[in-house]
C-alpha cells in the first residue's frame, strides 16, 4: 500500500523491510506476476487488516478520552502493540499468498 493510501502515516514491518531492501540495492517483488486471483485476495487482506486497524483506532481515541493520566500510557503501549500484530498479520497472510 502506497504511504499515500496510510491515513495514519504508520509503515508496516513489512514496508520498512522492503525500504531497506531498497537501501541495498534489492529490488521489491512484484505483483504483477501474480494471479488476478491472488492479487484480489492480498487487497482483500489489506481491506480487513485496514478495517481492523481503523476500529481499533476509533475505539482506543475513546478509551483515551475517558481514561485517566494514570493508565493512558499502559493503554498507549497496548495499542501500539495489537497495531503492531495486526499488521504483523496482515504481512504473514500477504507472504504465504505470495509464495503460493
Amino acid at each position: 500500500m502506497a504511504d499515500k493510501d496510510k491515513p495514519s502515516g504508520m509503515k508496516s514491518a513489512y514496508e520498512l523491510a522492503l525500504e531497506r531492501l531498497e537501501k541495498q540495492g534489492i529490488e521489491r517483488p512484484r505483483e504483477e506476476g501474480l494471479s488476478a486471483d491472488t492479487q484480489e485476495k492480498i487487497a482483500e487482506v489489506r481491506r480487513q487488516a485496514e478495517a481492523r486497524l481503523a476500529e481499533m483506532e476509533i475505539l482506543h481515541r475513546d478509551s483515551l478520552s475517558r481514561s485517566n493520566p494514570m493508565t493512558r500510557r499502559d493503554d498507549e503501549d497496548n495499542y501500539v502493540r495489537e497495531r503492531r500484530r495486526i499488521e504483523d498479520d496482515r504481512d504473514r497472510k500477504i507472504e504465504k499468498l505470495r509464495n503460493g
